[in-house]
């Protein structure tokens, strides 16, 4: 499939997929701790499944989008666009503000 790259832009592309696995293992340990280090929390198993979710999308979504840049570089082709970066960002910022109000809330029962 097309020509070698340079390797540099291959261990790039790979160390970016790392990086997005890091970021997917990282939600997965904050959606398993909201579940179980917080169970009498208002919204906590919600907010734990949210995180989980993100994190295995996030996972799934990473290894296709080293995959099309990978084929890109061999093909000489224009890297693809991702919008990973941008739903992830996003849904950490809510994530983050969900958990805010959750605890305001539940700190007033």
């Amino acid at each position: 499939m097309g020509d070698d790259p340079d390797y540099r832009f291959t261990l790039a592309n790979e160390r970016t997929f790392l990086a997005w696995l890091r970021t997917a293992l990282a939600l997965a340990a904050g959606g398993l701790a909201a579940i179980h280090l917080l169970p009498d929390a208002l919204g906590s198993e919600a907010l734990g499944l949210a995180l989980l979710a993100l994190g295995f999308f996030t996972a799934a979504t990473s290894f296709r989008r080293w995959y099309r840049s990978e084929v890109a570089m061999r093909l000489g082709e224009p890297l693809p666009p991702s919008r990973l970066p941008q739903v992830v960002a996003y849904a950490i910022a809510l994530f983050a503000v969900a958990a805010v109000v959750l605890f305001v809330v539940d700190a007033a029962r």
